[in-house]
């Protein structure tokens, strides 16, 4: 299904939002409570699936909101779409502080493989779908890693991010980094998770005991504020925590 074409405006620094611009008939699908404010003319319907495959079944959309479960979202999406004349904004807020990123998946190959909770919305006939990490470091240690989602179409994503984004182009390269810091990458580029070094780095660096590791040719987005590190430096029991219990490890001997 060819993608809607959608215009669209960002507002803000810290904390953003995107203004979504629809001619008639012209379709933006969100995740629910996403949306901010809407013009006149511009009905919305709650749906379970992405509507890039409308002939899919009562099975095909149970199974696939079923798999939007694993990634701690809504089983539902949201379908905005201007029913009157002439062109009408709809507006989507992104969750915490940090930065909406606008992304063309005509230009990143028809796919990109988003962390489990960055998409906010896009033009219709852009699938929303998850996929596992087959590594085994991802899976037991890396809880970022593991489950993401895919979007894949041919025109307009929004994906959020905390922080600020850095885009990183690899040509056969490879880049480690916190496994909370991955925002996104194209599907060149393989994702794994590793240790951090050896035993006196892991426990007491500080930077916890697993990185991702992103190796070969494509786009790498990442984020310097993982929603994880900011309700840690907003908690007031994270002022009293020592470098060291801010890894991995910290969290787990916490709970």
């Amino acid at each position: 299904m060819t993608s809607h074409e959608i215009d669209y405006k960002i507002y803000g620094n810290d904390i953003q939002l995107v203004e979504i611009e629809l001619d008639p008939n012209e379709t933006v699908i969100a995740e629910a409570g996403a949306m901010s404010y809407m013009e006149e003319g511009i009905a919305f319907d709650t749906k379970m699936g992405d509507g890039s495959e409308p002939e899919k079944g009562l099975f095909g959309k149970l199974l696939s909101a079923g798999s939007r479960l694993l990634t701690g979202e809504s089983l539902f999406l949201t379908h905005f779409t201007h029913r009157g004349h002439g062109k009408a904004k709809v507006a989507f807020a992104a969750p915490y502080p940090g930065t909406i990123m606008p992304i063309d998946l005509s230009k990143s190959g028809g796919s990109l493989i988003v962390q489990k909770d960055g998409f906010l919305c896009a033009a219709l006939g852009t699938k929303v779908s998850i996929t596992f990490n087959q590594k085994l470091g991802a899976a037991l240690f890396g809880g970022e890693g593991f489950i993401l989602q895919k979007l894949q179409g041919d025109g307009k994503a929004f994906v959020h991010a905390g922080g600020t984004v850095i885009e990183k182009e690899l040509n056969n390269q490879t880049l480690r980094v916190d496994t909370g810091c991955v925002v996104a990458f194209e599907e060149g580029i393989e994702f794994s998770v590793e240790k951090a070094g050896g035993l006196k780095s892991m426990f007491f660096g500080g930077e916890g005991i697993f990185l991702a590791t992103l190796k070969g040719t494509g786009k790498v987005w990442l984020q310097s504020m993982p929603i994880r590190k900011l309700i840690k430096a907003i908690s007031p029991a994270g002022e009293n925590r020592s470098k060291g219990a801010s890894s991995i490890l910290g969290d787990f001997l916490e709970d």
